[in-house]
């Protein structure tokens, strides 16, 4: 899979973060945190922090309820975990486009465009939970209303994050009520450069426009915010879980808020895995609520590693056994 600008725009950026993040930190410090820490803790934290992703597999079968008849939980979760090793090895967020392609490769019945547009759905609904549960995070009497990140107040952060949600919500909501126009401006607009690429894209679009379809049903919208309410549980739990290894005074409302913050920050273009982005936002996160930067960067680094191993070993082994490889997945990113 080709790098291209924005990936080694996203792995500059990380190298910046990175050095930012560990300039004023001293690492001895944060060996000897680490090597002090309470590996019992550790370990549960990275069993709860990798069980996040067989919930996204089941929250993924709702939404591609209305493409096909349920389809099984276990070619999601290998599609799933594929793509979670895939976007820790490759820069720009690929493994978006590998999660769509594994499971397009599996079910015949469900076209890549499709499987792509439920994964806006599947980010969607994830933008939306974790932002909402940032700003309960914020009534917490134990929050530090004065504290700012980089002179951002926790509300100022939530305001821009939800108006970008707000800006995605309403195209797709117009994708959603009108798929045919939005098909036939595309069209119409290709059209006047090649005729032929006016035609498939109306045909992509179409099919991407399938992969929205969940929102159409109350019930399975009820369905998909239950398993992401509890996807996003657990992932703040595997936090909390981390906070005690290390003794990192801090309420579970503070996983809550750190984990938008994190959410926030990856969103940016950034290295394969994240890294640079997760420490520089784990340490100003911790900081707001007083945690010194030496510990705040400890528990970044020793979380970061946790949940990075095991779902990119468990991916690449799935990815080997489904006979997959990158340049198959770069042709399907270069059809229109």
């Amino acid at each position: 899979m080709r790098v291209g600008w924005r990936g080694l725009l996203g792995i500059a950026l990380s190298g910046l973060l990175l050095w930012l993040t560990l300039r004023d930190v001293d690492l001895g410090e944060v060996v000897s945190i680490l090597r002090t820490s309470h590996l019992g803790l550790w370990l549960a934290c990275t069993v709860v922090a990798t069980a996040i992703f067989p919930l996204r597999a089941r929250r993924w079968q709702a939404i591609l309820a209305p493409l096909a008849p349920r389809v099984p939980v276990r070619p999601l979760w290998h599609a799933t975990a594929i793509g979670m090793m895939v976007n820790n090895v490759v820069p720009a967020r690929a493994g978006e486009m590998a999660r769509a392609f594994a499971l397009s490769r599996a079910r015949a019945e469900i076209p890549f465009a499709a499987a792509l547009g439920s994964l806006v759905v599947d980010r969607l609904f994830d933008g939306t939970m974790v932002l909402g549960l940032l700003l309960l995070a914020t009534l917490d009497p134990r929050f530090p209303t004065d504290a700012t990140i980089l002179g951002w107040t926790a509300g100022r952060i939530a305001l821009g994050a939800g108006t970008l949600l707000g800006i995605v919500l309403v195209g797709i909501l117009v994708l959603l009520l009108a798929p045919d126009l939005v098909a036939r401006l595309i069209g119409a607009s290709a059209g006047r450069l090649s005729p032929r690429l006016a035609a498939r894209l109306q045909a992509v679009m179409t099919s991407f426009a399938a992969g929205l379809a969940v929102l159409r049903s109350p019930a399975l919208v009820g369905e998909v915010l239950w398993w992401t309410l509890l996807h996003w549980l657990t992932n703040a739990a595997a936090f909390w879980l981390g906070f005690l290894a290390l003794g990192v005074d801090a309420p579970f409302s503070a996983s809550l808020f750190l984990q938008g913050i994190i959410a926030i920050g990856v969103a940016i273009p950034s290295s394969p895995g994240f890294f640079g982005f997760f420490e520089a936002a784990g340490k100003a996160g911790l900081g707001l609520y007083g945690v010194p930067a030496g510990l705040a960067v400890s528990w970044a680094i020793g979380f970061h590693l946790l949940s990075f191993v095991p779902i990119t070993v468990i991916g690449a082994w799935y990815f080997v056994r489904h006979h997959l490889h990158f340049r198959d997945m770069t042709a399907a990113g270069d059809a229109p």
